[in-house]
Formats: structure tokens, C-alpha cells, sequence
């Protein structure tokens, strides 16, 4: 049954009925955590590390590769969507809200830079990953050229 619904149900039932607490009731039941955060992705630590990045990359995480285009053209993990790191404050309706994100560099620390861009603006599941492309390619794990 729709959250939502129930709430609209229940303020206008509240309202017609002329029950300020029956409408206080309604209205505190859409504030909620379960109301609001039913779809909410499983929380992250702030490091995950490359066979980890590899599975969460695997069971649909959004992976964000916050390196510079040319970089990315270079080579970047199969499926990676490219902001760089200066774009992304302003490209954060880009960035999905319900998926665990894992975010990568070169070396790991622009992610760092990046996961903490997404926590402060209320990115809950996201995670650096640890080392980079560099300990990514050197793991052996498959990287894709070009744009």
C-alpha cells in the first residue's frame, strides 16, 4: 500500500473529523524513518577495498569515477559513470540515492575527496575505494579504454 496515500488518507480524514490530534497523529506517521528511508541502501564503510569495490561493482552499486576525462579515456572500470571531482558538487542530481556508491581515482585519494563531497550533502551509502585504478589494474581486475 502506498506510504503516501495512507498519509493523504489519514490528514483528510483527520481534517473532516475536525481532530487536531488525529491529525497530528497523521502527519508524524510521514515523517518516519521507515516512511521515509523504506529504500535505502545498506551503509558503507569509508574505505572498501578492490575484491569488495569488485562485488559491491557487481550487485549493481553505482561505481563514480571522479578523475578528469582524459584520465577516464585512459581507462576506467567497465561501467563507471565519470564526474570529476570539481564537477561534482554541482552534479549531484546526477548521483543516485538509491544505490550503494563506490568512489574512485587514480590512487585513492580524490575519492576520499569525493565520498566526503556525497556525505556531506546526504549520501549515506558510500565508500572510497581503497588505492585506486593503480591497485585495481595491479589486482589483474579488467579495465576499459576510451570514452
Amino acid at each position: 500500500m502506498n506510504t503516501k496515500l495512507v498519509t493523504r488518507r489519514a490528514v483528510l480524514g483527520a481534517l473532516a473529523a475536525g481532530s487536531a490530534t488525529a491529525l497530528l497523529a497523521a502527519c508524524s506517521t510521514a515523517a518516519t524513518p521507515a516512511a521515509k528511508g523504506a529504500n535505502a541502501p545498506a551503509a558503507l564503510p569509508a574505505e572498501v577495498s578492490i575484491d569488495d569495490s569488485a562485488r559491491l561493482r557487481d550487485a549493481g552499486a553505482f561505481v563514480l569515477d571522479v578523475r578528469e576525462p582524459n584520465e577516464y579515456a585512459e581507462a576506467h572500470i567497465d561501467g563507471a559513470t565519470l564526474i570529476p571531482l570539481g564537477e561534482l558538487p554541482a552534479r549531484l542530481s546526477e548521483v543516485p540515492r538509491d544505490k550503494q556508491i563506490v568512489v574512485v581515482c587514480r590512487s585513492g585519494n580524490r575519492s576520499q575527496s569525493g565520498r566526503d563531497v556525497l556525505r556531506h550533502a546526504g549520501f549515506s551509502s558510500v565508500a572510497s575505494m581503497t588505492g585506486g585504478l593503480i591497485r585495481w589494474n595491479a589486482s589483474g581486475k579488467p579495465l576499459v579504454t576510451g570514452q
